[in-house]
């Protein structure tokens, strides 16, 4: 176990060097610059900013500058965003994003869980059928497609819920559930797979044999092993989550980290992409090694190399 996490961990430093280093490139080769969009200051103004922000140094230089910084945890000011450091604005807007995520899986996995074991034990069935067509239709349409409906539904015409903001449960509802639907549709597949493997298996006609209960030989016998290729699916699963929130939340203004990323490409931000670049690449990196320690928990037989 041990011998397994310091290989994940090593692994995770290179993953996080790797990325940092492609991002600084590519950051600097677009073309403009963080000045560029403000107003012209005099000549000797804008030496003094770009002294101020290392700018005035060769480029590898900046990028020795850049990584030393982020290897202490500290990515700098923000160019953009006057009196914040960059880990000030991530600190503050990562809860927002973090309450989305979470809200956006749990709905994710309730959903898609049960709609998967109702297709699996409706075999064939309308309630099978319908299920499945739902969720290609889940797959189908992205995200943001989904969110331009339920806003027209639901803050148009049926005002139920705030059009954007944020503020108590009911701000997260529509992006939660906006967020989660594709990979709702995924779950409800792979589940409706894993249990109608499961459903065939020795063990399940031993316990139906006994008189067991359906109920009782889902929760208690087949789920367990049909949840498998959903537990696989949550790895990139959960990064595709997070990564989508970049967009949702741009939609329904949720100050979370997504939009302070949109944000700051768009405004050539440097030090606030790059931190919220290594933000997004750690908790990827986290979430696909608890991923795999759970499958191990869930199938004993599998083991961690």
């Amino acid at each position: 176990m041990w011998m397994f996490l310091a290989k994940r961990f090593a692994w995770m430093i290179l993953t996080l060097w790797i990325v940092f280093t492609i991002s600084f490139f590519l950051m600097r080769a677009i073309p403009g610059g963080p000045l560029d969009r403000d107003r012209n200051p005099p000549p000797e103004i804008k030496k003094l900013i770009e002294k101020h922000f290392d700018l005035d140094k060769p480029l590898y230089q900046q990028y020795l500058i850049q990584l030393g910084n982020v290897v202490t945890g500290d990515f700098g000011p923000s160019f953009k965003l006057a009196d914040y450091t960059v880990s000030e604005v991530l600190l503050e807007g990562l809860p927002k994003s973090f309450a989305l995520g979470v809200l956006a899986l749990i709905l994710a996995l309730a959903l898609g869980i049960t709609a998967g074991m109702v297709s699996a034990v409706e075999r064939g069935g309308w309630l099978d059928r319908s299920m499945m067509v739902l969720a290609t239709i889940g797959i189908a349409l992205p995200n943001f497609v989904i969110a331009g409906f339920m806003i027209l539904l639901f803050v148009i015409v049926f005002p139920i819920f705030p059009a954007a903001g944020w503020g108590g449960v009911d701000f997260l509802v529509l992006p939660a559930f906006c967020l989660g639907a594709p990979f709702a549709a995924y779950i409800a597949r792979l589940t409706r797979t894993g249990m109608l493997d499961v459903l065939t298996q020795d063990y399940i006609r031993t316990a139906q044999a006994k008189g067991l209960s359906s109920f009782k030989i889902l929760t208690g016998h087949a789920m367990k092993g049909g949840l498998l290729p959903v537990v696989s699916f949550l790895g990139p699963g959960i990064a595709g989550i997070m990564t989508g929130s970049l967009v949702i939340e741009k939609i329904f203004a949720i100050p979370g980290i997504g939009t302070h990323f949109v944000q700051s490409a768009l405004n050539r931000d440097y030090t606030l992409s790059m931190g919220c670049v290594m933000v997004f690449t750690t908790l990827v990196y986290v979430m696909n090694l608890l991923v795999d320690l759970a499958y191990t928990l869930l199938d004993p037989r599998v083991e961690l190399e």
